[in-house]
């Protein structure tokens, strides 16, 4: 199992900051977790990076066992 990650309005969103999920692509992780968390989180999903292991990713970037995904919302700040 891989691990996704969630962070700021994406971890509230889904109500937790960490969680399994089967091996695929980004976007056929992305697409589970929006099914599961509703629109506010495919919303937040949408406007946010996505990395793989510490590195940018695309939709379709490979995610195998023990790999993280991490979801990082756009943050302001002043």
């Amino acid at each position: 199992m891989a691990r996704l990650r969630l962070f700021a309005q994406a971890r509230e969103a889904a109500g937790s900051g960490r969680l399994e999920v089967a091996d695929g692509t980004v976007d056929s992780i992305l697409r589970s977790a929006e099914a599961t968390y509703g629109e506010q989180f495919a919303a937040v999903v949408a406007a946010s990076q996505v990395w793989v292991n510490g590195s940018p990713a695309t939709a379709d970037t490979p995610v195998g066992t023990n790999d993280e995904v991490a979801v990082l919302p756009p943050v302001s700040g002043g």
